[in-house]
């Protein structure tokens, strides 16, 4: 049974370490296909980020260990998607009206 293919994550961290090496320690994981990292607020010691993983059969917990190994935790996980394919989200006609 296939697992977990995505997952988005809203992480706060210190500047250090930077952002591309966290992305590339992600890889690292042997079932991760990528990592997409996106900064939406920073301060003077610290960035909001959201981090997009994907890959087959994801595994949270060391995909933790990793984030908090380099200065981050993990505020919330805003998406998951699992099974034999990813299914992307559809707008209906009542989120149209919301923009």
């Amino acid at each position: 049974m296939p697992g977990l293919r995505r997952i988005v994550l809203d992480v706060l961290k210190t500047h250090e370490p930077k952002l591309t090496d966290l992305a590339v320690k992600l890889c690292a994981l042997d079932y991760v296909d990528g990592v997409n990292i996106t900064v939406y607020e920073i301060d003077k010691s610290t960035e909001n980020i959201k981090i997009t993983i994907e890959g087959m059969d994801l595994q949270y917990e060391p995909i933790k260990e990793i984030i908090e190994s380099m200065n981050g935790v993990i505020h919330s996980i805003d998406e998951v998607a699992a099974g034999k394919r990813i299914i992307e989200e559809v707008r209906t006609p009542q989120d149209r009206m919301k923009y």
